[in-house]
């Protein structure tokens, strides 16, 4: 027959549930992306992955809309995961390999194919979009272990780059997982306008196998070399070039306004925090002005300066690279 716990025992178990349950949100946070927005595999061969745009979705208080947005080209911050993932599955439902040469998005469709472009030391690079994230700190890409090595990232952990989708790579890799016939292009080779030379970078897991890196004075549209969309070993050995590096700056974007009144009202009421300016921008959407933050010297300043902005009650703002 059962008795009765009295209380004194069962509060130091209660206190031991509740630390696991703390401990348990935190790594929740940090691996969002997995738990929330993880694979959906209906339809598909464990591991081989579908195309997948999916429904907005929220995060810490922050909605994200998927879709299929061709002309999608951004700079910001990214960063880079590698061996607590390798080997699970991706957001839509492919096998990750921290090796291949592929990376993580919060909005573009599963898979996608994009540009990356290191604004730091000029290296760029043709990238598989397969996964969902990153959520910290506003980064706007986490890639592979092995983007990360070839980009030039893996040591500092982040770097301000662009993100440009590749559109008809994009159609094409979807057309062919959804099992349609792509339409049949003929298209010229993409020559280098400039010449190019080679420097070397170490394969995965060897210092005596160096890959190709070339440095080309074209911009990345003329000098990234054609690769095989769904084939991710040609993308793990393509040529890495390198294209000239313009100065950029790291600014906190706090909001964007039709009215200037109220984004000089945001601007006087962000100005303890350091520099604000108010800048007009024409969009799709008309004429703006937009609030911003900066410039900030590092990554670690404009993550400080994020967190205290948004802590004042402004959880739009977000961090950008101009």
């Amino acid at each position: 027959m059962l008795g009765v716990v009295p209380l004194t025992r069962l509060l130091p178990f209660m206190a031991g549930v509740a630390l696991l349950a703390a401990c348990s949100e935190t790594k929740f946070a940090s691996m969002a992306y997995k738990e929330v927005a993880g694979p959906s595999t209906s339809g598909a061969p464990a591991g081989r992955g579908i195309y997948k745009v999916g429904d907005p979705y929220q995060i810490k208080g922050v909605w994200y809309y998927p879709a299929e947005d061709y002309s999608y080209d951004e700079t910001g911050i990214a960063s880079w995961y590698g061996p607590n993932f390798h080997g699970k599955f991706t957001a839509n439902g492919e096998v990750y390999d921290q090796n291949d040469v592929t990376a993580a998005h919060r909005t573009l469709p599963l898979p996608s194919v994009v540009r990356v472009t290191n604004l730091e030391n000029g290296r760029t690079l043709v990238v598989r979009i397969n996964d969902r994230g990153p959520y910290v700190n506003n980064r706007i890409l986490d890639l592979s272990r092995r983007s990360a090595q070839l980009l030039g990232v893996i040591d500092n952990g982040t770097a301000k780059v662009r993100v440009q989708i590749m559109a008809e790579e994009s159609r094409t890799l979807a057309l062919q997982i959804k099992g349609q016939q792509p339409p049949e292009v003929v298209a010229a080779a993409k020559v280098p306008l400039a010449s190019v030379q080679a420097e070397t970078l170490p394969a995965p897991g060897s210092r005596d196998k160096p890959m190709a890196i070339a440095k080309a004075s074209a911009p990345p549209t003329e000098a990234v070399q054609q690769v095989p969309v769904a084939d991710a070993a040609q993308l793990a050995h393509q040529k890495v070039q390198v294209v000239p590096v313009k100065t950029t700056q790291i600014f906190i974007q706090a909001g964007a306004f039709q009215q200037f009144e109220h984004a000089h009202r945001l601007s006087a009421l962000l100005s303890p925090f350091g520099q604000t300016s108010v800048t007009q921008v024409d969009t799709k959407a008309g004429v703006l002005f937009r609030v911003r933050l900066g410039p900030i010297a590092t990554v670690d300043a404009a993550d400080a300066m994020l967190d205290r902005v948004i802590a004042s009650g402004h959880p739009e703002a977000r961090i950008v690279v101009d």
